[in-house]
């Protein structure tokens, strides 16, 4: 029965603040009885009562929630979660880099270092940046591996904002961009421009408009089948090919190669640059 009252209290609630004998008369309790669930009902914060002037000090109850969801079964997709670590890491936590011009850092407000000057990627103050670019080279980051001891890797997720890098920016400048994971390239994705045709909805104020704007979010998957790009095979490297179990890290290295067909650069995007609010997010997915 006093799961009914406090249910109907709570309907009563919804159409309006109520004093206990409000209640009481329209639930036709006792006030004794409407009193004692009314104050179930606020030490499991689903009302507040308040004390308000008016004839004397009144208490009035209102209702905290207009919904409340409960899971009563886990389903795939919340184990799924459960199952999962992720990371994000600034681009400019690189753990190491090789890098040709033109080629620079750029953080909210300036420039990192020199422009076209490879030593600027070894500043202490490249954890700050925003934007990356360069022509050929590399830059690796290591994310921890904190999969549970005993426990299997069956699927790798890393998405990041990406294009190509132009002089100045070119919407038509294909660039070939391999990467590896734990030194296995697993695969090359052409870039097909370097995006400058409007301004980035991140992107401040002071960069100027003739340069790189935005980039497109990009979305690497390995799994048992193979690596995957927005859905697309890259390859047919899989998770397995990763000795992933016993590495304390897990490492991506993003590459131009200096051979490569479409030699067009790199950008890569900070959470204050280009058009999403991110860096570098990996997901580890588990069983």
């Amino acid at each position: 029965m006093g799961n009914q009252v406090r249910i109907d209290i709570l309907k009563i609630l919804a159409t309006g603040p109520h004093n206990v004998i409000e209640l009481s008369e329209k639930l036709n309790l006792p006030f004794s009885t409407t009193a004692v669930n009314v104050k179930k009902l606020e030490d499991a914060n689903l009302i507040t009562t308040e004390l308000v002037p008016g004839r004397g000090t009144q208490k009035i109850n209102t209702k905290n929630y207009d919904r409340i969801i409960i899971d009563l079964f886990e389903t795939e997709e919340m184990e799924k979660e459960r199952n999962c670590i992720s990371f994000e890491m600034p681009i400019g936590q690189y753990y190491d880099c090789s890098v040709d011009p033109s080629c620079g850092l750029v953080s909210e407000s300036n420039y990192i270092g020199f422009q076209d000057d490879p030593s600027s990627f070894y500043e202490p103050n490249r954890k700050d940046t925003q934007l990356l670019y360069f022509r050929s080279g590399y830059v690796e980051y290591r994310f921890p591996n904190r999969v549970p001891y005993g426990s299997n890797i069956v699927e790798l997720e890393f998405s990041m904002e990406i294009c190509s890098e132009a002089p100045y920016h070119k919407n038509d400048w294909p660039s070939d961009i391999t990467f590896w994971i734990n030194g296995r390239e697993i695969g090359t994705w052409t870039s097909p421009g370097d995006f400058g045709d409007r301004r980035g909805l991140l992107t401040p104020r002071w960069w100027s408009r003739h340069f790189t704007q935005y980039g497109q979010l990009k979305n690497f998957k390995v799994t048992h089948k193979g690596c995957f790009v927005d859905g697309v095979q890259l390859s047919d490297i899989s998770i397995n090919d990763l000795d992933l179990i016993d590495s304390s890290f897990i490492s991506l290295r993003i590459e131009v190669k200096k051979d490569s067909k479409n030699v067009g650069g790199i950008n890569l995007f900070g959470p204050k640059f280009g058009d999403y609010k991110q860096g570098i997010i990996l997901s580890v997915r588990y069983e």
